[in-house]
């Protein structure tokens, strides 16, 4: 009891000695309206111009119907923003106080009682602005004007003496996506779309914390604090700086002051990427006193860990991957694009769910896509949280930039306020400078489709190297501490039409969708290090419902379905590869289903062409996660949060160990892959051959047990394909194969190869029974094979999409209990 009464009474005091506070102006009653017109709306903050608009019935919903093609007015209007608070005397007593503004989208005057004190250009940076003398005792007014960013850009853009492709986001630095992408709207914001407060504080501030690891081990990790700190004077006493239980003391001179704090942990415990280990996080806090006042405290999670990109030239070309922790890792992901076209209503709720799903499904890496933003700082702690390793692009992509004097300046900003805001999380681990620009100068064709001079392409390619090759690298190096220095230019390295593609750097193959070659392909086209690919499939027929504001008319011909797809030749280019592998469904919810089985199988495809080729090949991130809208895309979870039949598979594909057969010249092949940090000393391999309607045919196994070593592959007995199938017919039959870790009495890992395209096989009509065993589990039986089981309701099943063998049963989960849950399998599109 004594304790508690202590403690509570030096929690008192620190409040009376605080010499900082902070007070929150986006819960203030805010409105806004349109500049040339005279009436006010309420507005929220954080928000958008076209939220505001939405919740005073101005607009319909832009992501309903066809309504995007309604709200392009907007992006060309300008829009003020207005709130009141009031300020008390002790408020004003304060030394110093800052107005801070998170992110303001993009261009605006901020006013305060009538006075402009800030003109801002760039959505990615914070504003702090000094508002002391502005201030007053009582009701103050503050005034955000915004002018259209559309109309800004093509003023700016009329400066040059050339076109610039994409003409004018590349112009304006604000989310790309938002003047519209292949599945994307074009919504071009405005608004206050992050916080905004006022900052009280006196005698000195801590602007920017950043650590470094000089050295890790097992038994101890020796670390350095770096603490920028603020001090309004040259001060005569000392200050001291607290981490956690280690106090310096020092003499602040006025101005900027760098104070660096040494740390030791013992036996620490190390953050391992999802699959490698756990994620520790350890907690500090820093904080400036003086006397018994504290004038400012931060504090800092982070992990410890070491990350190294390996490129060694070897004799196919240069290695690609991270070492983590002194380990390679091969990289399995995604890349991620904004969880919503109007960013503020992404909720900490969403991005916690979106990066489960990521782990759950057996990923270790995410690419944050540079045409979108710089995430919430709920983003990067989810992915400290659940081992999940960030590659962060600049907001920079597939388009030609400036590199004027002012941009520069803006661009070298934004990456400072980027870097001191997110460095510090261990999920963290590259810098990359932007997406597909270097091939969209080399490879897209811009300079002959806008006829430009041998001057203006020399001069696209000063500018770019400009920002890509100096402006953005060096920053990196002033602002980021010397472990998280880590830049790579661009994404891809080199364009996919190009050989060197395949054999260093990372790469985006778009020869299946763009080139329209088969899904086969990714066998013979396997990079180093693959950062872009994919295929588009349709979202949940729950999300296509979500597409239409009355009863939903779900036909291909719907105009409404049609306006979500944002591909030009979308809709073609998915019924073209459904031909080739399977039967097209007349009817709408089949192929809602076969879209979604395609998409499956063709990532299915490329990630084990991937996987088989470690560690030639070290990383496999398709494209992409999630959706900003309901659409036909390539996501994996579309804009509801549902899973399509893509994440289900990925989930099995990105297995720490996993079986995949190959086959090739009339012989089938067997690897096995592990990616753990442990061995299996005595593993083996052994199938079935089975009839569709479950006859067993035949068996086979490898004739010894083998190891198959940490982060290894092991490529197990071949066999023919003349042993195994015989006089059989291919489409009749399949394998399922099985490995073992005979020291365990484990199965590590199985799988079921067919030896037929989908729309080939001959499958019976299974019949499928469903038992409840729970409220929110069931188990599912089949007679026969039951291929690509769909199970449909509005609950999340923990599998889905899934072959059922002859006989067999699956137990799954539901999120919630359902009462009742339709079935369909390949048959059904079949028959």
């Amino acid at each position: 009891m004594k304790k508690s009464i202590l403690f509570s009474f030096l929690f008192t005091q620190i409040l009376i000695n605080a010499q900082f506070s902070e007070r929150s102006l986006s819960s203030e009653k805010w409105n806004f309206k349109n500049a040339k017109e005279n009436n006010w709306f309420t507005a929220s903050v954080p928000g958008t111009v076209h939220l505001d608009l939405m919740k005073n019935n101005i607009i319909p919903d832009p992501f309903k119907d066809e309504n995007e093609k309604k709200v392009q007015w907007i992006e060309n209007e300008n829009w003020d923003y207005q709130t009141r608070f009031t300020v008390s005397t002790k408020e004003l007593e304060n030394q110093n106080i800052d107005l801070v503004f998170e992110g303001l989208d993009t261009f605006s005057d901020i006013y305060l009682n009538g006075k402009l004190i800030q003109t801002t250009d760039n959505m990615f940076r914070k504003w702090t602005i000094p508002v002391k003398n502005y201030l007053k005792k009582g009701e103050n007014i503050l005034q955000v004007k915004f002018r259209s960013a559309v109309k800004t850009g093509n003023e700016l853009a009329a400066k040059i003496p050339f076109t610039m492709p994409e003409s004018p986001r590349s112009f304006v630095r604000k989310a790309q996506y938002q003047f519209g992408w292949d599945w994307g709207p074009r919504l071009v914001t405005a608004g206050i779309w992050k916080k905004v407060k006022l900052e009280f504080w006196n005698h000195a501030k801590i602007n920017n914390i950043q650590y470094e690891t000089l050295s890790l081990g097992e038994k101890q990790a020796v670390l350095v604090f770096k603490a920028e700190i603020f001090s309004e004077s040259n001060e005569q006493n000392k200050t001291i700086v607290f981490l956690n239980e280690k106090s310096v003391s020092v003499l602040l001179k006025k101005g900027i002051n760098f104070i660096e704090i040494p740390y030791k942990i013992f036996n620490p415990q190390f953050w391992q990427p999802n699959g490698m280990g756990k994620q520790k996080l350890y907690d500090f806090e820093i904080s400036v006193k003086r006397g018994i006042d504290i004038l400012d405290k931060k504090t800092e999670r982070i992990g410890l860990r070491t990350i190294e990109l390996i490129q060694e030239k070897d004799e196919k070309g240069k290695s690609f991957y991270f070492r983590v922790n002194g380990k390679p890792m091969y990289a399995k992901g995604t890349n991620w694009i904004p969880g919503d076209s109007f960013s503020p209503r992404m909720s900490k709720e969403k991005y916690q769910k979106l990066i489960k799903d990521c782990k759950e499904a057996n990923m270790n890496m995410i690419r944050v896509w540079g045409g979108g933003i710089y995430e919430d700082d709920e983003f990067y702690k989810a992915c400290d949280e659940n081992g999940i390793l960030v590659w962060q692009d600049f907001m920079f992509a597939g388009s030609f930039y400036p590199a004027d004097e002012k941009f520069q300046k803006n661009v070298e900003l934004e990456v400072r306020d980027q870097i001191e805001r997110i460095q510090n999380h261990p999920s963290v681990a590259l810098w990359c400078g932007n997406n597909e620009i270097d091939e969209a100068i080399v490879n897209w064709g811009y300079q002959k489709q806008f006829k430009y001079s041998k001057e203006d392409s020399l001069q696209v390619w000063k500018d770019y190297k400009t920002i890509f090759h100096e402006i953005i690298p060096s920053a990196i190096q002033k602002y980021a501490s010397r472990d998280k220095q880590m830049y790579w230019e661009s994404s891809p390295s080199i364009g996919w039409g190009h050989k060197e593609s395949l054999t260093e750097g990372d790469s985006h193959y778009w020869g299946v969708w763009w080139g329209e070659q088969p899904f086969e392909i990714y066998n013979e086209k396997v990079p180093r290090f693959a950062s872009e690919y994919g295929f588009q499939g349709m979202p949940t027929l729950e999300t296509t419902k979500s597409m239409f504001s009355g009863k939903p008319e779900l036909n291909l011909q719907n105009g409404i379905i049609k306006a979500h797809e944002k591909h030009s030749r979308g809709w073609e280019i998915i019924e073209n590869y459904m031909k080739r592998d399977y039967v097209i469904p007349k009817d709408f919810i089949k192929y809602n289903y076969v879209s979604q089985l395609l998409q499956a199988r063709g990532m299915q495809i490329a990630i084990e062409a991937h996987r088989r080729a470690k560690p030639y090949n070290m990383g496999t991130l398709y494209w992409q996660l999630n959706d900003c809208w309901p659409v036909v895309s390539w996501s994996s979870i579309d804009y509801l949060g549902n899973w399509k039949a893509l994440h289900y598979q990925v989930k099995r594909s990105f297995e720490n160990q996993v079986v995949l057969p190959e086959q090739k010249d009339e012989v089938l092949n067997f690897y096995i892959i592990n990616d753990e940090v442990k061995t299996f000393e005595n593993v083996s391999l052994d199938f079935d051959i089975l009839t569709l309607g479950g006859d067993k045919k035949g068996s086979g196994a490898a004739a010894e047990t083998r190891i198959l070593e940490s982060n290894g592959v092991l490529n197990f007995d071949s066999f023919s394909l003349e042993e195994i199938i015989g006089n059989a017919d291919k489409n009749e039959i399949f394998l399922h194969v099985i490995v073992r870790d005979e020291k365990n009495e484990k199965v590590i890992a199985e799988t079921n190869y067919f030896f037929a395209k989908p729309k080939d096989l001959k499958l019976p009509k299974p019949n499928i029974q469903i038992k409840k065993i729970s409220a929110n589990e069931i188990e599912v039986f089949t007679d026969v094979l039951a291929k690509d089981v769909y199970l449909m309701g509005d609950t999340h099943f923990s599998d889905n999409f899934f072959d059922l063998l002859p006989g067999a049963s699956r137990r799954i989960k539901l999120s919630k209990p359902l009462e009742k849950i339709e079935v369909m399998s390949l048959w059904d599109t079949m028959n």
